[in-house]
């Protein structure tokens, strides 16, 4: 069963044998005593795709292109659910939430988005000032020359 869905394995076995034999959701949901809405939503997979309605999916993600063909059907009057069976859509109320999206907002917003935390900004990002990279060269050289004069004491003559 789906992950989020909140009748047990049975109960949706069950379920599915009746709706085979001939029961509506909202008889099937009022003999088992089951909530209304999971069976209903459990009918409309049924509906689609049989006993594989019972079947656990991954969640499948799909690109820019496939969603905006899917959109700029619906919009010219082709039904959700069957938009949904010929792209294999898990509900058919994906077509309607992705329309809302592009009527509201535009095609972009079918566009997939980042997840996660944005990248931090780095400090280095900030550019230095002429001083400061002077100031660093001069570190970097009282170092180097403080370095020279100990490896040159050491083979100094003296030494041996």
């Amino acid at each position: 069963m789906y992950s989020k869905s909140t009748l047990s394995h049975s109960d949706a076995v069950s379920a599915v044998e009746m709706f085979e034999e001939g029961f509506t959701a909202k008889s099937v949901a009022r003999t088992l005593d089951l909530a209304g809405a999971p069976v209903q939503m459990l009918y409309q997979r049924w509906q689609l795709r049989g006993s594989g309605a019972l079947v656990t999916r991954e969640r499948k993600q799909y690109d820019f292109d496939t969603k905006l063909r899917v959109v700029l059907r619906h919009i010219k009057g082709e039904s959700g659910r069957a938009l949904a069976e010929e792209f294999d859509l898990p509900p058919p109320s994906t077509v309607t939430t992705w329309a809302n999206k592009y009527r509201r907002d535009g095609p972009d917003a079918l566009r997939p988005k980042r997840r996660g935390r944005p990248p931090a900004t780095r400090k280095d990002a900030v550019p230095e000032t002429k001083v400061e990279a002077l100031r660093r060269e001069n570190e970097r050289l009282r170092v180097e020359v403080a370095y020279l004069g100990k490896l040159r004491a050491l083979r100094s003559p003296e030494r041996r």
